[in-house]
């Protein structure tokens, strides 16, 4: 994949995650700048998902760690565990909320 096409599904992605918080009903506040998506909570907490380029990329920042996500078979993977991006913040996001999402 090319600079150019990483950083266009990694801005499509942010757009969807925008997106499904917002047809979630939640009181998360999102913002998009330079290249870092920062999802914010009413409890101050905060999760943070950034594009890495030089290794094609998206590190998420939570409460419970941080995880790097890799394009896999059309898919973002985790690189440890393999469990998939949007599946996973949906656990983050509910542990830090303090109430059940589900992003799809």
């Amino acid at each position: 994949m090319t600079e150019t096409e990483f950083n266009q599904a990694v801005d499509a992605i942010f757009l969807n995650i925008e997106a499904a918080l917002e047809a979630c009903d939640t009181d998360i506040d999102t913002e998009t700048a330079a290249g870092i998506l920062t999802l914010e909570f009413d409890n101050g907490s905060k999760i943070i998902l950034n594009r890495q380029g030089p290794t094609q990329e998206i590190w998420v920042a939570a409460k419970s760690g941080g995880y790097h996500y890799r394009l896999e078979n059309g898919a973002w993977r985790n690189t440890r565990d393999g469990s998939e991006l949007f599946a996973s913040l949906s656990t983050y996001i509910s542990q830090q909320a303090g109430q059940e999402i589900q992003l799809t």
